[in-house]
């Protein structure tokens, strides 16, 4: 079963869409927006922006890492 919080994101570097991303850590911008970066399970390096709920339900599930 997938898990249905689990961050998905682009990988500039691969060009590949809705990759997963593992050993996500969610942080806090400046702004007040969230963000996970993590690795694609190959080692490229991948950041996407999250909203608060999004970001919450991950980090819930343990898809994710709050620093």
């Amino acid at each position: 079963m997938a898990n249905e919080h689990a961050i998905r994101a682009y990988c500039m570097k691969t060009k590949e869409k809705d990759v997963l991303m593992v050993d996500a850590v969610i942080s806090k911008t400046a702004k007040g927006g969230y963000m996970a970066q993590g690795t694609d399970g190959k080692g490229n390096k991948m950041t996407t922006m999250l909203s608060k709920d999004k970001a919450e339900a991950a980090v819930k599930a343990g898809a994710a890492k709050f620093a």
